[in-house]
């Protein structure tokens, strides 16, 4: 009988590796791909173990005491995790990155922000830590497994910086997706009177109809921006009309506005199309008026004029 084969050192922590790599890649898959320090020593793994496993290639540290696992390349909400893992216990996502997180507002943020409580949180490069004493426990929750701030709270911390027209964007989005809450809005509000975004959001909230603005385009934008400099009603937005979705609808006045984008409207089936929605309008008592990106962008006070002369009794 052939004697029994030996194992080295090396195959013999490989066999009793196995079971722990199991679990730190079921840990990473419920983590978006990364795990903390604190966690790798929970699972039984030492310092030494953790450094050989850096080494190998098989961990890739993204900051301080975080790393990705068996590769580097992260999805966002790896990335996010990772940046709630690197601040430490009662670390949430936050701000604009809460706001990305909830599809509330797009973020082209480099550094991304969490916050902390006040003693809480370690600065870090490619992070922007908030320390917010205020931050109770039902203003934070969980999306997609990423320790957040919830949506309502998303949209008190941005009001500090956003300009109204922003605000009410974002509150238009949370109408959309069905996170607009006010209830705990107002909840909010009466927590965190001293707070830098209340009296801004409050002012939104009492003077905007969620959902009666929410643009799809930036030539919608910039056609609500020339109504407001030119003083004029601020129409409804994407407003439904029978079977049709007007861009704008001044409803005083019967008036409906088209903002066309040549990109959209060079096909002779969309000339013809626009021609006959813009005959069923009419007999249904509704006007039709049409500009085009250029005069919207080079020619707003022709734009202004025009308007004001439709929109007078």
């Amino acid at each position: 009988m052939a004697p029994a084969r030996r194992e080295v050192p090396a195959q013999r922590e490989e066999l009793v590796a196995r079971p722990v790599d199991a679990r730190i890649a079921a840990l990473a898959e419920a983590q978006h791909g990364v795990v903390s320090r604190g966690q790798l020593l929970a699972l039984g793994l030492t310092s030494s173990a953790i450094g050989r496993r850096t080494q190998s290639g098989r961990l890739h540290a993204l900051h301080r005491g975080v790393y990705a696992v068996g590769h580097p390349r992260l999805s966002r909400r790896g990335h996010w995790m990772g940046a709630v893992l690197a601040c430490g216990p009662g670390a949430v996502l936050s701000h604009a990155a809460a706001a990305a997180l909830w599809d509330l507002r797009p973020s082209a943020a480099v550094k991304i922000d969490v916050a902390v409580p006040t003693a809480g949180g370690r600065s870090q490069r490619a992070l922007r830590v908030h320390r917010l004493p205020t931050l109770r426990a039902d203003e934070v929750t969980a999306h997609h497994g990423i320790p957040a701030t919830t949506p309502s709270r998303t949209i008190l911390d941005l009001a500090a910086t956003l300009d109204r027209r922003g605000l009410e964007r974002l509150l238009d989005r949370a109408e959309e997706l069905r996170l607009f809450d006010l209830a705990a809005l107002d909840a909010l509000l009466r927590a965190h009177a001293a707070d830098r975004g209340a009296s801004r959001l409050g002012h939104a909230l009492r003077t905007h109809a969620a959902g009666s603005t929410l643009t799809r385009s930036e030539l919608e934008e910039r056609f609500l921006a020339l109504c407001a400099a030119a003083g004029l009603t601020r129409p409804r937005v994407n407003h439904p009309i029978g079977a049709f979705t007007a861009d704008f609808l001044f409803e005083a006045a019967r008036v409906v506005v088209e903002t066309d984008g040549w990109t959209h409207h060079r096909t002779r089936r969309a000339f013809e199309h626009d021609r006959r929605r813009d005959a069923t309008l009419l007999r249904a008592g509704y006007r039709t008026l049409r500009f085009t990106h250029r005069q919207i962008e080079r020619e707003p006070r022709a734009v202004a004029a025009t308007l004001g002369a439709a929109l007078s009794p």
